[in-house]
């Protein structure tokens, strides 16, 4: 197991109104990621979340594979210092 990572990521596209923010909780519980889903004033929807790197690739993949709803047109992602004892994953706002 690789050193924990936090990754912040920001999505456009067909994101909200679709259970984005759901499916994100979703996924992130099931591969055992800490961290927060927001939806953006914009329309947009930024989600951080932490854990080992190798996880954190998975979890795009995870959450799009489980609807036919959300269509991501852009997505920029970079790594964020981490949040020291953090516990699960919420939705925000």
């Amino acid at each position: 197991m690789s050193a924990p990572q936090r990754r912040h990521w920001r999505f456009t596209g067909s994101v909200q109104g679709v259970g984005f923010r759901y499916r994100a909780q979703y996924a992130a519980s099931l591969l055992g990621l800490t961290g927060w889903v927001v939806n953006n004033w914009d329309g947009s929807v930024e989600l951080e979340a932490q854990g080992d790197p190798a996880v954190l690739d998975k979890l795009v993949p995870t959450l799009t594979a489980t609807s036919k709803w959300i269509m991501i047109e852009n997505m920029t992602c970079r790594t964020v210092p981490l949040e020291e004892n953090e516990r699960g994953f919420r939705v925000r706002g």
